[in-house]
């Protein structure tokens, strides 16, 4: 056996390795999910006995996660829509217009990408409440949007310069202007890059808990994770439940990617190529 066959049949290993480790915690939340409290309290097995969907049920119906689940999918789908509208627009100007201080503002949204997010939780809590937003959807919304800024930009800014300029002048030959040019030709050329966005951004904003649970007190306006994490401080937790509600949490986001995965993975790559 050559060397390099060795080295890869080394890295297949562990590679299949990592991804048991990594797929071990998920497998038992799906299994507690269909499990009893009496089941589960017993452990030792991760196949459920008695498979059951009342724990899924019960969950469902005794949370209110039909509201929960409502609330999240609207702080979610407003933020992608913001953070597509608002980033498409200025990574075009990025990409193809020419004005003073292009690259320095170029690389300043860029240099965002390494300051911690946590490090700007009290000056945005303490925005917020100026605002008037501090406890809403709109005060989780707008700074889910800012914060995908440097990663966005980064992201579309590269895929729309990897689009042939000698269109954009034809199409300014032809009497189209700025707005015509970007709608007709750069939104439809890099559809992949602004799904690969859309995942990026639904992702982390679906699963949000930190500035969700500084922002909002009231339970009506709670998204999953504050659903889940309700169920987890109870007095006597049933784990099985939170196994059901955290299965709740993760399905929409593992749809999500299975359903656009293709032009996940093509979006991504034309980006950093370009």
């Amino acid at each position: 056996m050559s060397r390099s066959r060795a080295a890869r049949i080394a890295a297949y290993v562990a590679l299949a390795v990592y991804a048991a480790i990594s797929v071990y915690p998920f497998l038992w939340m799906v299994s507690g999910a269909f499990k009893s409290r009496t089941e589960i309290l017993q452990g030792g097995h991760l196949i459920p006995q008695h498979p059951t969907l009342d724990t899924l049920v019960d969950t469902w119906s005794r949370l209110n996660f039909v509201q929960y689940f409502g609330n999240s999918l609207i702080v979610t789908g407003s933020t992608v829509i913001g953070v597509l509208v608002v980033y498409s627009l200025a990574s075009y100007a990025f990409a193809v217009l020419n004005f003073p201080g292009r690259k320095v503002l170029f690389w300043f949204f860029v240099s965002l990408l390494f300051v911690p997010g946590i490090t700007v939780l009290l000056p945005v809590v303490i925005l917020e409440k100026e605002l008037g937003v501090l406890g809403t959807h709109l005060g989780l919304v707008l700074p889910f949007i800012n914060g995908t800024a440097p990663l966005t930009v980064l992201l579309l800014t590269n895929s729309y310069s990897s689009i042939p300029r000698e269109m954009r002048e034809a199409a300014r030959a032809d009497g189209a202007g700025e707005p015509r040019i970007f709608w007709s030709i750069y939104l439809p050329l890099a559809r992949p890059a602004h799904i690969t966005i859309a995942v990026l951004t639904a992702v982390p904003t679906w699963n949000e808990y930190v500035l969700t649970r500084v922002s909002i007190s009231d339970a009506s306006l709670y998204t999953l994770p504050l659903g889940l994490e309700s169920l987890i401080s109870s007095e006597v937790p049933r784990y099985n439940e939170v196994m059901a509600a955290s299965l709740i949490l993760v399905l929409p986001v593992i749809a999500l990617f299975l359903f656009l995965q293709r032009y996940f993975v093509n979006g991504l790559v034309g980006a950093i190529k370009g």
